[in-house]
């Protein structure tokens, strides 16, 4: 499949790995900011070879034809809709779910909202999001989070972030290049940027139900957590936290590296997937 369709909008996916692959082998891999769908072509490529099918879709903002304008468009519960709408699209009871940054915070809320859709759950960089919240008011994360607060002004983020892309790249963010290129494409195309912005916006409009009961429901599932301790936006008050949220096997794998795991560890993930896949396939 190349397309799926939720909220009356087209998301673009790609799919990889044999089409015929059983549910149990089959991965779903959430991007970031400002990341694309891009980011998990180096992990793909291990796990195709392994016989695992991968769907990466283009989340909601980055998705040319998902870009809405309001804000309440981007709220956590309809991002969640657009993964659902795609394992419906696929014909997909329950997969391996895997997410970085902020698709790692979509990847916690479908655990919490969705879990029989799941058969594991691994996430990158991003901790539980009551654990994040707990940092924020005990130890540096607010710090960390600044950008989050900034993104919240209307326009002047959009022209500030388009005139360093322009002037720069992403080249302050030591991505590898194949993949700052793609993300700098992307980011250049009309109303990208505020689309990427869209979640971090919808994260302060009103819900349909309080975060706070959302994040005290625990996550039963089979879960890996992958933080690199030299991640500049996410620190380890939150990482070693987010395993009193969840209940089920849990493994917390901590990575000499930074916030970029998928294009930088992107062997370390991959076998993080395959073994999380394999245990529950056998």
């Amino acid at each position: 499949m190349r397309t799926f369709t939720n909220d009356g909008m087209t998301f673009s996916v790609v799919d990889g790995g044999p089409g015929d692959a059983p549910e149990a082998r089959t991965v779903v891999l959430l991007h970031g900011f400002p990341e694309t769908s891009a980011a998990w072509g180096p992990v793909s490529e291990r796990l195709h070879a392994d016989g695992l099918r991968t769907l990466a879709p283009d989340t909601r903002g980055v998705s040319a034809g998902a870009r809405p304008r309001a804000r309440s468009m981007y709220r956590i519960e309809r991002v969640v809709g657009d993964v659902v709408a795609l394992l419906d699209a696929a014909g997909l009871g329950s997969i391996h779910l895997v997410g970085h940054d902020w698709g790692g915070a979509i990847a916690w809320e479908v655990a919490r909202r969705h879990p029989e859709r799941l058969r594991t759950l691994t996430v990158l960089s991003t901790p539980h999001p009551a654990a994040l919240r707990w940092a924020m008011r005990h130890s540096t994360q607010g710090l960390k989070s600044w950008y989050m607060l900034a993104f919240q002004v209307p326009v002047l983020p959009e022209r500030v972030l388009a005139w360093g892309i322009e002037r720069n790249g992403l080249d302050s963010l030591a991505l590898p290049p194949e993949q700052a290129a793609a993300y700098v494409h992307a980011l250049s195309q009309p109303r990208a940027l505020t689309g990427a912005l869209g979640p971090y916006r919808g994260m302060f409009t009103r819900g349909t139900d309080d975060a706070r009961v959302r994040e005290s429901r625990p996550i039963t599932l089979p879960t890996t957590f992958i933080w690199g301790n030299r991640d500049a936006f996410l620190g380890r008050a939150a990482a070693e936290r987010t395993v009193e949220h969840c209940r089920g096997d849990y493994r917390f794998v901590e990575v000499d590296a930074d916030h970029w795991l998928p294009e930088k560890q992107s062997a370390l993930v991959a076998d993080e997937i395959r073994r999380r896949v394999f245990d529950d396939f056998e």
